[in-house]
């Protein structure tokens, strides 16, 4: 039996240090739970800044090992050897997602493990077709070099588990530094078997290290570390803050994905079949629980009524239930305590004067799946803009809708939160598309399409949403040191 499924059926959930899976250091562990029946999966390490100084030590050691002499090439061929790896496990790895965030397994199949092949694949070709700058004078040669930073942090959570931590565990290594990564505690199987890979694919020992734990035992002495260079962090935007201010005390790179209260714009001349399927899978793929989701909805009043039927009508026919089922279109909430958010959220809403078009409740499932943490998909009309259901991120499938006449009223509504992180438009007036993708304050405006993503460009948000830009030479910038040598030639 593999790491993964045995971890999955009640085994340890180990750290990874120095290329070895080793207990905590404390003895102290914590049931890992499926969500959507809250059967134990397993028995997860919960370290402390003891077992974080331990993966440290180890990544900072692999410096002057092997891997500190590897070429871009070499790199790129580890890269890809790694996604190999997690292709030759592909089952496994949709398996183990779907059990540990309660998932559809055709999410996990078709999203979350393609995506973080795709992640391994496209860093291992960007670093090797990457150039250094060259400024020539006319009397000397300015050329650039980027170098590894040494040993960075990386910090991601549960939503997107592996799709994520690879999302930046393929840039950190392309540029030759070394990683000790914190997984979420609340999903921590797919890291756990991203370990094993990396190894069996020959990555050197204490390259990749991870530790698992909570935020405060693991994630601030890790983001302290004097030995930490960088820290890439992605999650909620109460603890980016902690971060960036662990960052500054020692003038550590830092970025920052955080959360987004994202508008969905709908233009009464929009192709209204077209958008009505584009916004649902907006507002509550993956169940919500994407920080690019719109939970915003903004519709011109015109058609506004008749919106909100045909979405609520396409919402209530999505196949929720069973996450292993591969009919199944919409699983549960990562956990108890999260739908315990999201329920009161709804709740203040109600209190507020908003009206549940649909959804608001828990659906009747039968066994083991009536335990689960299932939601089923809402949608709040009524509320004025600055409530906070439709002011503050839920990240949770939750829409609250309002109506705007006109674009100087949509644009107001749209930038009217203290978040920046992305927005769709949806309409046929091209001019209307470029002026507003210009004026709306997000990392990314999508038009007519959302979540259409290319890996080159730059990812990340504005305002509350964010510091900084990752994606294609993004990513590599940031995981990297810059160094212009100039040499006179006079």
């Amino acid at each position: 039996m593999s790491q993964g499924l045995h971890a999955m059926n009640g085994g340890a959930i180990d750290n990874f240090v120095g290329g070895r899976f080793v207990p905590p250091a404390a003895g102290d562990r914590r049931a890992d739970r499926d969500p959507a029946t809250t059967r134990v999966l397993g028995e997860l390490a919960w370290s402390t800044a003891a077992d974080v100084n331990e993966a440290v030590s180890a990544a900072h050691a692999a410096l002057t090992g092997p891997w500190g002499q590897t070429s871009a090439p070499e790199r790129a061929a580890m890269l890809d050897a790694i996604a190999d790896g997690i292709e030759a496990r592909f089952d496994e790895l949709v398996l183990l997602e779907s059990h540990d965030t309660g998932k559809p397994v055709s999410i996990a199949r078709a999203v979350d493990i393609a995506r973080a092949v795709s992640n391994f694949r496209f860093f291992a070709g960007a670093v090797r077709h990457t150039g250094s700058d060259a400024h020539p004078m006319a009397d000397a040669l300015n050329y650039t070099l980027r170098k590894r930073l040494g040993v960075v942090a990386l910090i991601t959570p549960w939503n997107l588990p592996l799709y994520l931590l690879s999302w930046k565990v393929a840039p950190a290594l392309a540029m030759g530094n070394t990683v000790v990564a914190k997984p979420s505690e609340v999903t921590p199987l797919t890291a756990h078997a991203l370990g094993a890979i990396a190894r069996d694919a020959g990555l050197p020992d204490g390259v990749l290290n991870i530790v698992h734990g909570g935020g405060a035992d693991v994630g601030a002495p890790l983001c302290e570390h004097p030995l930490v260079k960088a820290i890439s962090f992605t999650g909620g935007t109460i603890t980016g803050h902690k971060v960036a201010a662990a960052g500054a005390r020692s003038l550590k790179k830092v970025s920052l994905e955080l959360g987004g209260k994202n508008p969905t714009l709908v233009f009464a001349d929009c192709d209204l079949e077209r958008t009505v399927e584009g916004v649902l899978r907006a507002s509550f793929a993956n169940q919500g629980q994407v920080c690019l989701c719109g939970e915003r909805l903004l519709v011109e009043a015109s058609i506004a009524d008749e919106f909100l039927v045909r979405l609520a009508t396409a919402a209530e026919r999505l196949p929720i239930g069973d996450p292993r089922d591969p009919a199944t279109r919409f699983g549960s909430q990562v956990s108890p305590e999260h739908r315990e958010k999201i329920e009161a959220f709804v709740q203040s809403a109600r209190d507020d004067g908003g009206k549940v078009v649909t959804g608001g409740k828990r659906p009747a499932l039968s066994a083991p799946f009536a335990r689960g943490a299932f939601y089923t998909p809402t949608i709040v009309d009524g509320l004025p803009p600055d409530a906070s259901f439709a002011r503050d991120e839920v990240f949770g499938p939750v829409v609250s809708a309002h109506r705007f006449t006109n674009d100087d009223e949509a644009l107001a509504l749209a930038n009217g939160v203290d978040y920046g992180l992305s927005a769709s438009v949806w309409t046929k007036d091209l001019r209307r598309a470029h002026r507003l993708g210009a004026q709306i304050d997000a990392g990314t405006v999508w038009v007519n399409t959302w979540l259409k993503r290319d890996l080159r460009v730059p990812f990340g948000g504005m305002k509350a949403s964010g510091v900084g830009r990752e994606g294609g030479r993004y990513s590599l910038e940031f995981f990297s040191e810059v160094t212009n040598v100039c040499i006179d030639l006079s």
